[in-house]
């Protein structure tokens, strides 16, 4: 019978066609990482290492079964939703009328594509409000759902408000509460993906909500740079270079510390994905910061670049989490070298 084991070039022995599990659980009876692969004491192990093995090549593990489109839409619609908000509430609490406006505008937009892709992917509205019929805050899910519930009529305040010229406490209440919510709102999906059992998300957990916050933020930048007067988009221009900062260094220590699963980050479709927003955010940030100042075009050229690279940055992220989801190499070198790395430590003790 022929075995296929998952190595870091790929399957090895893998039998495409055949759906029979085949596992490797015997091993040559010795443990490593002592003199003659003998346990403690000097003492023959006897229970065999265990070793992992695919069903000939198979995934490991259920890749979701999310839509590029809904899904990455969902996750940039909604961090620039959020993060306009808060730099909406910025604008106007410095005098910035028509930056504010354009903000609001554009976060109850991004909102309303967002809420639209994420119930396109369920397949029908019902399905998001049943998620809340119940608040669990153990749940990415139930949470990110509420927040959502909660913010989408305050920027819905915000933006009419200001549209119509009435009710301006009302709107002034309402920005406010949609800039309390935005952080989350920016974020939480970064630790809805994280919640899962992708690899390429699963394991970037520490650094995935600094990422989405930087590409959100970057996002806003860019599109107050868009849309606003030059004369007062100077805090989008800031916002927009902390955003591009928070954002690459969030990838490079991701990918510093995902080891093996770092590939999906940089190759195939994910990597071209990638190396196109770290381009265009550079791009995007210098254009905007040094020439934006000096007139519209080169501010706008600048914001649509970093709208393109957070867009880049989270499409580049779903697919990522795809292919790690999709090949057994991602899910079970990582796991071995975590128990090797653990007996090792028990066998130094």
């Amino acid at each position: 019978m022929s075995e296929s084991d998952v190595t870091r070039d790929g399957i090895r022995g893998a039998r495409p066609g055949r759906d029979a599990q085949v596992g490797k659980g015997m091993g040559d009876g010795e443990r490593p990482g002592r003199k003659g692969g003998k346990g403690r004491g000097g003492e023959r192990s006897i229970v065999p290492r265990a070793e992992f093995t695919s069903y000939y090549g198979r995934p490991v593990l259920n890749p979701p079964t999310w839509r590029p489109r809904d899904i990455a839409g969902y996750f940039f619609l909604g961090g620039l939703a959020g993060a306009g908000s808060v730099l909406a509430a910025g604008a106007e609490l410095t005098g910035r009328p028509a930056m504010a406006r354009a903000l609001k505008v554009s976060s109850l937009a991004a909102l309303t594509g967002s809420t639209a892709a994420l119930i396109h992917d369920l397949g029908r509205p019902g399905r998001f409000a049943n998620m809340l019929r119940v608040f669990k805050p153990t749940s990415p899910m139930s949470v990110g759902s509420w927040v959502l519930a909660a913010y989408g009529p305050m920027a819905g305040a915000a933006a009419a408000s200001d549209l119509a010229g009435r009710l301006p406490r009302t709107g002034r209440a309402a920005t406010v509460g949609a800039a309390l919510l935005g952080p989350a709102v920016a974020s939480y999906t970064a630790v809805l993906a994280a919640d899962t059992a992708v690899p390429a998300w699963h394991d970037g957990y520490r650094e995935l909500p600094y990422l989405f916050v930087g590409s959100a933020a970057m996002a806003a930048g860019g599109m107050a740079l868009l849309a606003s007067p030059v004369a007062e988009n100077a805090p989008a221009r800031g916002v927009a270079l902390l955003g591009t900062a928070v954002e690459t260094a969030a990838v490079k220590a991701m990918e510093r510390r995902l080891g093996v699963v770092a590939e999906t980050y940089r190759e195939g479709r994910a990597g071209k994905l990638m190396r196109a927003a770290e381009a265009l955010s550079v791009a995007g940030a210098l254009g905007g910061a040094l020439l934006g100042r000096r007139g519209r075009p080169a501010a706008a050229l600048g914001g649509a670049a970093l709208l393109a690279a957070s867009a880049c940055t989270r499409f580049g992220v779903f697919h990522a989490g795809m292919r790690s989801a999709e090949d057994p190499k991602y899910t079970v070198l990582p796991q071995r070298e975590r128990l090797d790395a653990r007996r090792e430590r028990s066998e130094d003790d």
